[in-house]
């Protein structure tokens, strides 16, 4: 990617912000609960790289994205760790491919200890597959004033002229298929 002066980079400092370190599993199994309670600020995030194509201009709100990931996953810790590691430790050990469909009895512990401490259902199957409207508090991007892409027209508006081309000089590679 070129680069000029003109464009201004944010520092290194800007840009750090404590990772969430996590296994497969351990994101596989707090998932469901995970997306539904970021939702609003993660979909804030996809908005603002969709509509303003430029990254720059939401690296705070991946901070926030960032920082909702750390407190959901404390407040887990805090209320629900010992129902979590064992759920996490089912997932990652009875299945090559992290399969739930042995761990049942752990994630029925776990969601009853995410409903009773966290007050969290786990959502529906199909709930993030649903379309939902997101209201965004932000405005929206002013449009370009000058349109970025031209129409050209249709550099061959037809096809030449077509002629059926002679029978293969041998015969067809299909001669079963006849009659």
């Amino acid at each position: 990617m070129v680069v000029t002066e003109d464009v201004d980079l944010p520092s290194c400092s800007e840009l750090t912000v404590p990772e969430v370190n996590l296994s497969t599993a351990t994101l596989m199994s707090a998932g469901p609960y995970f997306g539904k309670d970021c939702e609003a600020i993660n979909n804030e995030f996809m908005l603002c790289r969709y509509e303003l194509d430029d990254p720059r201009a939401c690296v705070n709100l991946g901070k926030k994205v960032t920082s909702c990931t750390m407190k959901f996953f404390k407040k887990v810790k805090e209320n629900c760790l010992e129902e979590f590691n064992q759920y996490v430790n089912c997932v990652d050990k009875s299945s090559g491919n992290f399969s739930f469909s042995k761990c049942r009895t752990t994630q029925t512990v776990f969601d009853g200890c995410m409903k009773d401490k966290l007050n969290m259902e786990r959502p529906d199957f199909g709930y993030f597959t649903r379309p939902r409207v997101h209201c965004s508090p932000s405005p929206a991007p002013e449009s370009p004033p000058c349109p970025c892409y031209q129409k050209f027209p249709d550099a061959t508006p037809s096809l030449p002229d077509w002629k059926p081309r002679p029978p293969a000089r041998f015969g067809s590679r299909f001669y079963w298929m006849t009659e």
